[in-house]
């Protein structure tokens, strides 16, 4: 039992925003919806609320029908068993914390009351059950948030860009903190991002959408590693683009000859090689490439490189801290495993 979204399709006017999408989430899996603003992705998730009519395609909850477009069937948002967190928390500012996450239980769900005491010491917010939401911090407005979207014990739980509200720092810890506390809820969870970093580490499947279809499903590291198209490259971070023309089953390149075993010869083919993806060594190892400029990330350093045979820099992000003087010639070589290789256009 989970949510099954199936052939969705839905604009506004003449617009189309969700052209024949599907997703399926299982009970105790946390699945993410990847891409950039506009693609689709809040859209989506307020159809599988109930918040949106569908245009086509069916909504299907815990193996119940709850929305079908060729039936005009919709069922309302509170009876879908759907829990919805807002990337704003939308907290009621006038109820305490305990009362904010009790808010949905009413009279008809007692039995969750101790749930929620439960909850609110699992995650830290015990001591502060009596306190409103404006004298909490940005990470216990998201806690509070969390569990009242749980409360009421939903099939599935929506989580529309749930920790964009959040700094750098406060981020990484809170969403390790919520992944852990979805796996022992066990609630089939889908939500939405356009961080895929973040998405990297909080899905077990990610489904990458632009223009409102959905162009790439996988677990994290099947889309990282073998992504399906340059937009799908690109969305995890900036990525180095050389042109050239297949022979011999090889793109000839500026960094050297690059495999394209499934492009026929004299075919334009451009080729992405990510940052992490270029190897620098001593002068002598791969092409020879001048240091433009050197910058520390902390965890690893930026170089851009001017490579002979293409106008354009290149960028290079190496582990550590590695800081050549501008005008040094280093040796770069590319990692195969971060070179990807698609017909052009």
């Amino acid at each position: 039992m989970g949510l099954k979204i199936d052939d969705a399709r839905h604009g506004y006017a003449e617009d189309d925003v969700i052209r024949g999408v599907s997703v399926a989430v299982t009970a105790g899996e946390v699945v993410g919806l990847l891409g950039p603003s506009g693609c689709g992705k809040t859209t989506l998730l307020r159809l599988a609320a109930g918040l949106e009519p569908l245009r086509g395609g069916r909504v299907i909850i815990g193996g119940r029908v709850v929305a079908d477009a060729a039936d005009g069937l919709h069922v309302a948002p509170e009876a879908r068993r759907v829990g919805l967190m807002f990337q704003d928390f939308a907290l009621f500012p006038h109820l305490s914390v305990r009362d904010n996450v009790a808010f949905g239980l009413n009279g008809r769900a007692r039995h969750r009351q101790a749930w929620v005491t439960r909850a609110m010491q699992r995650v830290g917010l015990e001591a502060l059950a009596d306190s409103f939401p404006h004298t909490l911090s940005g990470g216990e407005q998201q806690r509070c948030a969390l569990i009242r979207a749980l409360a009421p014990e939903p099939q599935v739980l929506l989580l529309d860009e749930p920790f964009s509200g959040l700094d750098v720092t406060l981020r990484c810890q809170v969403r390790e903190e919520t992944l852990d506390f979805l796996r022992e809820t066990g609630v089939a969870t889908l939500f939405i991002t356009h961080d895929p970093e973040e998405a990297m580490f909080m899905a077990d499947r990610i489904f990458v959408m632009d223009a409102g279809r959905v162009v790439q499903e996988g677990t994290p590291a099947a889309i990282y590693l073998h992504p399906a198209s340059p937009f799908v490259a690109s969305l995890f971070g900036p990525v180095n683009r050389l042109d050239g023309v297949v022979r011999d089953h090889r793109v000839s390149t500026a960094l050297g000859p690059v495999i394209a075993a499934d492009i026929a010869d004299g075919t334009a083919a451009t080729v992405l090689v990510r940052p992490e993806g270029l190897i620098v060594g001593a002068e002598g190892t791969g092409v020879g490439a001048r240091v433009v400029s050197a910058r520390l990330l902390g965890r690893a350093s930026h170089l851009v490189l001017a490579v002979s045979g293409t106008d354009t820099p290149m960028q290079a992000l190496v582990p550590g801290v590695v800081l050549p003087e501008p005008g040094v010639v280093v040796g770069v070589q590319p990692d195969p495993r971060h070179v990807f290789v698609f017909r052009a256009g």
